[in-house]
Order: C-alpha cells, then structure tokens, then sequence
C-alpha cells in the first residue's frame, strides 16, 4: 500500500507542476477584457516567385491610423506601440531599460492594464507624458510620489524630459509583451519628421499594430479586403506590379500569438504550442506509469483477498457492489496520493517557477478552479488505476477460492506484463529524448560556426564614436588586451532583418533579383574582428576610397542564389544595391550569423558611413577582464550618462538555445520521476514474486541451486519485459525525436546507440531493483522457506 500511495504521489506531484505551466501558457493575454476581439497585425514580404523571404510582427508606422480610417465601419481602435531602448537619468542614477515603448493614447482602450493613479489616455496625449509601472516607481522613486516627477530620457543623440503623469500595476506576466514605460508618441512623430512624413514611411517595420474590432465583426471580413487596402495606399512597381503581389498583412488573435507565432521579429521572444504539447504527453506519460504501478500491484497481492472476495460473495454481495467497494477504496488511496503530492508539488514549486521563468502559484483562494482540477484528477486517476484491479478481484469464483483451487489466469498474467512493458518504453522513450537533446544542445553550442565567436564583446555605437571612429580605433587598439575592433549595423547572433532590392550582371547583363538579399553595414575591420575568412576576391581596404560607394562583398550562399557559377565567377560583377551602384571585389565564406535554427542566408556587405549600431571588440583571452575594464572606465569617460553594459556574442548564441535547453531538463527530470515509479512498481511485483516463491527457492536450494541461479532464475522474466519495452520504444521515439530535430536547419542525426545505451540504462535499473530482491530471497536458510505460510 505504501508503494502504492508513494508511486501515486509522485506521479500526481508532477502532473500537477505540468499542469500549471501548461495552463500558465495558454492563459497569455486572455486577461484583457476584450481579448477575443483583439488582434495584432503582421507583415510578410515575397520574392517573385510568390515564396515568403520575411514575415515580421511589425508594421511601418502608416498602416495603423490608415486601418483605422479604412475599415472604421468594423475597427473599434487601432493602436502601435514602438519597442526601444533607452536610457534614463534620475538624481544621478543611469539605467538602461529594455521595456520602454512609446504608445497611441488610446492603448488603454484596447489593453486592460490596472491603473493606480493618474490618467493615462490623458497622460499620453503630453508629449512629455509617460506612465511608468509601479514597481518602476518604486525603483526610481522609492515610497515618494510618482506623479509629476520628472526622468531626463535619452536615445542615442536625443534627450528628453519625461514626466510621470500616470503609475500602473505591472503587466501580468502571461503577457506577449511587457511594457514598464509607456511614453507618448509625439516624440516619435517629431523623429520621423512629423506626421506628414510618418506617414509616408512605409519601409520602417517597426511599430506593434493592434486592432481591435468592433462587437459581432468577423475578422475574414477584413481579412478579404486587405489586398486592396495595400493596392490602394502602396505604391504601383514601374512596371505595373501591384503592392499586394510582394507583401501582405496577417492579423492574428491576440490569445494565439505566444504560442503561435514565432516570426521574424516579435516584441519579445515567444513559446510554441509544440512545447505544450510536449509537456502535457510527459505528464500523461507519468500519470499512466503511476496507474500501470498501481494496478500490477492491487492484482499481483489478489491472493490476499481472494478469500475475503469468496466469503463476501457466499454471504450474498453482488459484483456491482465488490466493484465498487474496490473503486472506493482506490479512489480514497488516490485522495491520500493527492496530499501527498500537493505537498511534494508545493515544496518543488518554487524551483520548478524559478527553472522555467514563470510566475507559477498553487494559490487556491486565488484559483478555486485548481482545486475543482484536482478533484477530478483523483476521480481520472481512481477510475483509471482501479478500474481493472476492481472487475479482476470481483471476479474471483467463491466456490474455487473457498476450496484452494483457484488460480490466476493466463491473461491476467498477460496482460500485467504488458503494463510492465508498456511501463519501460514510457521510461526508455524519456530517456531517448533527453539523450537526443542533450546531444543536439551540445551539436548546436559547438558546431563550427564559419567565424570565431569567443572573446568579442558589444557595444552600441553613438555618433561621435562612429564620426571618430579612426582615431578611437587606434587608441583602443594600443591596449595589449583588444586585439580588434569594428563596427556593423548588425553583428553575428543577431537576426537579419535588413533588405533592400537588387540587382546583378548575370549573362552580361544586369538582371533584377527575386530573392532576399539580407544586408549588413560594416566597417573595414569587421571581417578580420571576426575571423571570417575570404572564398575568392579580397576583403574591403580601407586604401581604396571607392570601397566604401561602390564596392560590395557578399556570402558563397549570395553567390548560388543569384547564379553565377562558382566564387570566383561573382568577382568583378556589376551590381545594384538599393541606391548603391558597384562591384563585387569579394566573396566570404559561407558563415552562421543568426542561430542553428535559421539557414544561412544571402548576404551582402557593404561599408558605408552611416547606420552603425553597434561596436564590436575581440580581446585577448589572457587579458579579459583587463580589458573589460578598461572599456568600462574609457566608456564611462567618453559617454558619462550612458551605463556600460555590453554583451558576449558568445553567450548570446548560447542563450537562443534557452528553450531547448529547459526542454532538456525538463525530460531528464521527468524521465527521472518516471524511472523511479517504474522502480517502485518493479520493486512491489519482484518482491511479492519472490515471496511466492519462497518455499520453491528454498527447495532448489536444498537439491543445490546456486545463489547466482536463484537470482537468474527470478529476475530473467522480468528483464525479458523490459527488453520487450525497448523494442515497443525504438520505433516510437525515433518517429517523436525525427519530428522534433525537423525543427533545426542544422541538426544531428539520430544514432543507433543513443538507443543502445538508452535501453542498456533501463535493463540496468531493472536489473539493479529485481537482483535486490532475488539476492534476499536467495540468501535465505531453506529450514526458514520451508516455514512459510
């Protein structure tokens, strides 16, 4: 019974941890008041050929007032909210924040955000208005007044006063985005040049566009005009090309885009409904070994009750009433599981929280419906773990078992093999996955990359950086521990979002692209920073001042996309870039400048003298920390408001693998759990196997059985199930871990002996849980066997 109980809790435990982060991932912005008529719109963009090459979550700051006066007859409020960092300056404090947005007034008609004070439609209407989360307030101002408090703004050359006119509750965090500063957008019109410009500039994706639609509006009404909304307000290619032929716009409910849409560009890093998914088999997975556990053991000690089942029945008791005597005490079990495993789930709560990033509670005066799901998690799992034990012990015949001659039957003993079978492949299919995404993980962090990652460090850069960036380059450069230095509008880890059109002499002639040629400003000592080496041609010289208006290098990719025959073939050929009009005088060698999960696309650079936004530095390894601090008191001198943050291009690579790497832990945890039901069942069935079997032992081993052919001789037939369970596994999880790996443009292949060592693991704990009990039965005196009842 204690197994029983313990094997349950356990099983419980986890599935409830599961559960509240799988109900945490699907209750993202559902608490809007009006989230089921919330939309966000995005933007794809086409090649020729009609095939997507970029699907963004942000629109050009046009399209939201222009969504509006189109379809005002279905669109309640349109609202965009820009994402930017910025620096703030309070009383001598200087932060960098990250969650900074400047929004329309009306983002508070959409968004159900809790204000504590102030008005923040009215507050946003300033152009120095801003309204600031409360626990920002209390960063910045302590237990003080917010309103009316003043923040010197800065981003790059601008500066700003903002006042604090308004102070909400922080953003819940099953939010798609998290805004602690919302700022009006008349600074960001005045940027753009004013309205009248903003709204001219169709290029500038960078706006978040919400729509929300009016009461009892079909959202593929609107969807259906969108192609004459873009024909109507873009502009018609020189050759008659209408806009809706190379771009278009998606809207998507509010309540799917966290799990559902992970584009190209988001507001802040999404999940997938894949992992959902997951998560919830691993817990289904973990309840059924839990059940499995269960019924083995109520059915392997029915000898123990078959008298009681004889008498009760002699003495009248139907089968309706034994089955539900039996589902009773199963269910009561199961409710005594439950305690436990609430306890177990709260005391692992905290770290399961911190692991995943989540704000996970167990809270049941806040969520009485979590108890409501508990209670039918001990019905689900009483019926399912009792069903089969109640109509197999009601089912004992009085007459046989009155007299002694009853006898468990061949498919009773059959199919309590198949639970145990069915048990083992749950567990070695865990095992598999934790072993596939370990090695994935581990293919992805150090695969060559094409280019040297470690020891560079980031910057942004500013404009007197850029504007002197000569003379500074040679000043840090005179540092032993920076080795080199350059700038780039984006670096490696990063995501390629930049593309213009272009064109390139194929045949002698110049011929119109229809691919997406990405590209990347840079300065002369970009490649050498990062150790990219060269397939054919020279890389840019700083001695050639033609390099920096007409010249071109692009990637081997760039090269088969636009069809010239070999590296080689692309040097000296004409090309047209945007406004730019050149010669390629180099080709690199294909390298990984976003994660393992994008292909290497064509790319293109160029060194210009503007668009820089970032400076890199490789220093020297002996030298880091020097050097870093170094950087630190020279950038503290060079830009005194301005906080010296950098990042590692190293660990920024690492981090886009975040999410595959909880999912690893994530099944080695659980798998973890599963094995040690499984050890506990397999412990309960070895151990009552043996104890029938006492006087049998005890026999053999008068006639001279050895301890070694005892133990052989009870553990075999529970190993032979374990095999069968590597064998119900194998075809299984390569098919799951097949599916998932799919999901990388670089991946490992899935090996033989990751299932090997996989089922090698499981036969081992078998092995180790079974032989622990035969060797106990096999060092007993016989005189002793013979004594038992």
């Amino acid at each position: 019974m204690l197994i029983n109980i313990l094997g349950l809790s356990v099983g419980m435990a986890a599935s409830i941890l599961i559960f509240l982060f799988v109900q945490h991932e699907l209750s993202y912005d559902k608490y809007h008041d009006k989230s089921d008529r919330i939309y966000r719109i995005s933007r794809s963009f086409f090649n020729q050929n009609g095939e997507v090459n970029l699907h963004l979550g942000h629109l050009a700051p046009p399209f939201g007032p222009l969504l509006k006066s189109d379809f005002n007859q279905d669109v309640e409020e349109v609202v965009r909210v820009l994402n930017t960092n910025v620096v703030l300056k309070d009383e001598g404090n200087v932060f960098e924040e990250r969650r900074f947005y400047f929004s329309d007034p009306e983002v508070f008609n959409v968004f159900t955000w809790e204000v504590i004070e102030g008005d923040p439609e009215a507050a946003l209407s300033f152009p120095d208005g801003m309204v600031i989360s409360e626990s920002m307030a209390k960063k910045y101002f302590g237990n003080s007044e917010a309103i009316g408090r003043t923040l010197e703004m800065k981003i790059g050359q601008v500066s700003a006063n903002m006042q604090v006119r308004a102070v909400m509750k922080d953003v819940p965090d099953n939010s798609h985005f998290k805004a602690d500063f919302l700022a009006s957008m008349e600074l960001v019109t005045d940027f753009y040049g004013g309205y009248e410009a903003m709204m001219k500039n169709f290029g500038s994706n960078n706006f978040g566009t919400y729509m929300l639609l009016k009461p009892g509006v079909d959202i593929e009404s609107i969807t259906a005009q969108i192609p004459s909304f873009l024909n109507r307000h873009l502009q018609t290619g020189n050759d008659g090309t209408l806009p809706s032929t190379w771009t278009d716009l998606h809207p998507w409910a509010i309540t799917d885009i966290h799990l559902y849409s992970n584009l190209d560009s988001e507001l802040e890093p999404n999940s997938s409904i894949e992992y959902v998914y997951i998560y919830s088999a691993i817990a289904i997975f973990i309840l059924l070994i839990a059940c499995v556990n269960f019924m083995n053991l109520a059915t392997a000690r029915s000898a123990k009750r078959a008298l009681e089942v004889g008498l009760r029945k002699v003495l009248g008791a139907d089968r309706q009433l034994l089955i539900r005597q039996f589902m009773s005490e199963t269910i009561m079990m199961t409710f005594m599981a439950l305690v436990l495993a609430v306890a177990l789930a709260t005391i692992a709560l905290p770290v399961f929280g911190d692991f995943t990033g989540k704000e996970l509670s167990m809270n049941l005066l806040d969520h009485p419906e979590y108890l409501l799901g508990m209670l039918a998690l001990v019905v689900l799992v009483g019926m399912l773990a009792g069903s089969y034990p109640s109509l197999f012990l009601s089912g004992f015949q009085p007459v046989k078992v009155l007299k002694g001659t009853y006898k468990i039957g061949s498919i009773h003993e059959k199919l309590r093999s198949a639970l145990v079978v069915g048990q083992f492949a749950i567990s070695i299919i865990l095992i598999v996955a934790v072993m596939v995404v370990i090695n994935q993980l581990d293919y992805m962090k150090n695969k060559e990359l094409g280019f040297n990652k470690e020891q560079i460090v980031v910057l942004p850069a500013y404009k007197e950086l850029v504007d002197n960036y000569e003379t500074l380059r040679d000043r840090f450069l005179q540092q032993p521990g920076i080795e080199s230095m350059a700038l780039g509008s984006r670096i490696p880890s990063g995501r390629l979002l930049d593309a213009q059109g272009a064109q390139a002499e194929v045949n002698g002639e110049l011929t119109v692209m229809d691919i997406r040629l990405t590209d990347i400003h840079i300065s002369h000592s970009f490649m050498e920073t990062f150790g990219i080496n060269m397939a054919a041609g020279r890389d840019f010289d700083y001695q050639l001042a033609s390099d920096s208006t007409e010249a071109f290098l692009i990637n081997e990719s760039a090269v088969r996309a636009i069809g010239w025959a070999s590296s080689e073939d692309a040097i000296g050929k004409a090309m047209h870039y945007g406004p730019r009009r050149g010669y390629v005088v180099g080709v690199v060698k294909d390298f990984h400048f976003e994660s393992l999960h994008q292909p290497i696309s064509p790319m293109i650079f160029m060194v210009p003298d503007e668009r820089f936004n970032e400076v890199a530095f490789r220093l020297n390894a002996d030298n880091f920390d020097q050097s870093i601090a170094y950087l630190r008191e020279e950038w503290t001198a060079l830009r005194p408001d301005f906080p010296f943050n950098y990042y590692s291009v190293a660990d920024r690579f690492d981090q886009q693998y975040e999410a595959e790497e909880k999912v690893g832990t994530v099944f080695g945890f659980f798998a973890g759990l599963a094995i040690l039901i499984s050890i506990l069942g397999l412990f309960g069935l070895s151990a009552y196997a043996t104890e029938q079997r006492t006087k049998e032992i005890g026999v053999r081993k008068v006639m001279g059985a050895s301890i070694l052919s005892v133990v052989l001789l009870l553990g075999k037939d529970f190993l032979k199930l374990v095999l069968m369970g590597f064998v119900l596994a194998v075809p299984i999880a390569w098919y799951g871990m097949s599916n998932w790996l799919d999901g990388f443009a670089y991946s490992i292949s899935l090996s033989w002996l990751v299932f090997l060592i996989s089922g090698f693991i499981a036969l081992f704990i078998a092995a180790l849980t079974v032989s622990s009990q035969s060797i106990r039965a096999a060092m007993i005196n016989p005189v002793d066997a013979f004594k038992v009842e």
